[in-house]
């Protein structure tokens, strides 16, 4: 009998300890989780899923810019193309923020290198 109540310990004790290792991990993987709000008006990068299938060395997975037409309450995000053509729904876990430049290109200037004077040696 107190083999069998020992058993029911170990049981037990194997049960909360799976249960603290999964609310830690629960922690750990939600503090990781960033919060991403979404506006009309915004644009965003639109991650494209089919490139995992064939992947290309130099291929960026993300696609874009679309502008943000509405957004649903449950994840949904209505985008918009570029040209303002066509519209469709996406998961909106499947975009991100687009932070690129607002237009404002900065010209670089080229300077070109002159080979320096060569000293003729001299003999004597």
């Amino acid at each position: 009998m107190t083999q069998l109540n020992e058993m029911e310990e170990f049981r037990l004790h194997a049960y909360e300890s799976a249960a603290i290792y999964k609310e830690r991990t629960k922690f750990i993987h939600d503090k990781k989780i960033l919060k991403r709000e979404f506006n009309s008006g915004n644009l965003v990068l639109l991650f494209n899923s089919r490139l995992k299938l064939f992947p290309g060395k130099l291929k960026s997975k993300w696609s874009g810019s679309f502008t943000v037409v509405s957004v649903s309450p449950y994840g949904a995000i209505e985008l918009e193309s570029k040209d303002g053509t066509r519209t469709f729904k996406v998961n909106g876990q499947r975009v991100k923020h687009y932070l690129g430049t607002t237009g404002e290109r900065h010209q670089i200037e080229q300077f070109a290198i002159k080979d320096s004077p060569t000293v003729a040696p001299t003999t004597e």
